[in-house]
């Protein structure tokens, strides 16, 4: 009798500490995904937060397929990273109420609904169910603690996001007076000449590099940003980046004008950035991209907006098939993380970014 009763000890033991172990181990993980999404200022991609997003952004991109026109479909996605921002932290801190539980249960091992009572009271500081030892108070008082800072850093983030999105914005809607809406480079190209200011873009290229550089930081360090719709329908931030790469391309390829740096740094930085984001993502791209890649533009579309351009009386170059091969050349830096990108926000329709990348619906794709 002896010998089976230690036995069964024995047995509660290793259970308890395997229970104290796992909860320990959920709680620790998830503080840890805490910090690395709200805390960490650099881009590192949480697989609970991943999780997170991937799960809701099914549902909600099973009903934007329903959506018949895109205004439609861009209503309902304007919603899907404020939900998925929501979700996060009630699924964080329902880990942390079930690691607690395995806790309360390795000191005391009761009902999985007196467990979760204690858990709950703590975690949500309502003082309801409290017990009586040591080690119940102090694992009452952490995770009343960890419960606080997540709301705190839940509080933070918030402002946070709103702040970097409303700069990032304030530059796409800008844009529309330059490029129009849907944005185009020919657009942009075209009224940049009819105001006098084709050869004088050097504070344009220099605000849209310091664009790119915020871009780069705010959305791998706040990654539901990426997600963040534009208040106007239509107005996207991946297009606008598109655009503007694409008029600095094309003017330093093909509009007879003296070269300028700072659009070739803008389109170095504009790269850069929509590559870090895509890499965040886990979207595939070829790194070091050779000059003479295939490209999503074809030469047809290019030489038609050269005519439409030169048509309006922009200065073109004469030697056309070099300004080709130069903007393939500057264009295959961003080719592929554009329309990735485009296709992963299901930004709006825009020439030569989300055109090609999905069908829209409600707009027919230029590349058939």
């Amino acid at each position: 009798m002896t010998i089976i009763q230690t036995s069964e000890d024995i047995a509660m033991w290793a259970l308890r500490s395997l229970a104290a172990i796992f909860g320990l181990y959920i709680v620790v993980g998830t503080l840890i995904s805490a910090i690395k999404t709200f805390v960490l200022p650099r881009g590192v991609n949480v697989w609970l937060t991943r999780i997170v997003f991937w799960v809701v952004g099914f549902f909600f991109r099973v009903r934007a397929k329903k959506a018949r026109t895109y205004d439609d479909q861009d209503r309902i996605m304007a919603l899907f990273a404020p939900v998925a921002l929501l979700v996060m932290p009630v699924v964080l801190l329902t880990l942390i109420l079930i690691g607690y539980m395995f806790l309360f249960w390795a000191i005391d091992p009761q009902p999985v609904a007196d467990v979760m009572r204690y858990s709950g009271s703590s975690l949500l500081t309502l003082g309801y169910a409290s017990g009586g030892t040591i080690p119940y108070k102090l694992l009452e008082f952490s995770e009343a603690m960890i419960g606080l800072i997540l709301v705190a850093l839940l509080i933070a983030y918030l402002p946070t996001i709103y702040a970097a999105f409303s700069r990032r914005e304030t530059a796409v809607s800008l844009l529309e007076n330059r490029a129009s809406s849907p944005p185009s480079a020919a657009q942009f190209v075209s009224r940049s000449y009819r105001t006098g200011e084709l050869e004088t873009l050097n504070e344009v290229w220099s605000d849209w590099q310091i664009w790119f550089a915020e871009l780069r930081e705010s959305h791998t360090s706040l990654a539901p940003l990426s997600f963040f719709r534009s208040p106007q329908t239509g107005v996207s931030w991946i297009t606008a980046a598109g655009t503007v790469l694409d008029s600095a391309a094309l003017i330093l390829s093909a509009v007879d004008v003296p070269p300028e740096p700072r659009a070739a740094f803008c389109i170095r930085g504009g790269y850069l950035a929509l590559r870090d984001i895509a890499a965040f993502f886990n979207l595939s791209f070829d790194a070091n991209p050779q000059a003479a890649d295939p490209i999503s533009i074809s030469r047809e579309e290019f030489d038609a907006v050269v005519a439409e351009l030169t048509a309006e009386g922009v200065p073109m170059v004469a030697d056309l098939d070099q300004a080709w091969r130069d903007f393939a050349g500057w264009r295959v830096n961003y080719d592929t993380v554009l329309l990735k990108l485009a296709a992963v926000t299901l930004a709006p329709y825009a020439p030569w970014s989300s055109d090609r990348s999905a069908i829209v619906p409600g707009k027919q794709n230029l590349r058939g």
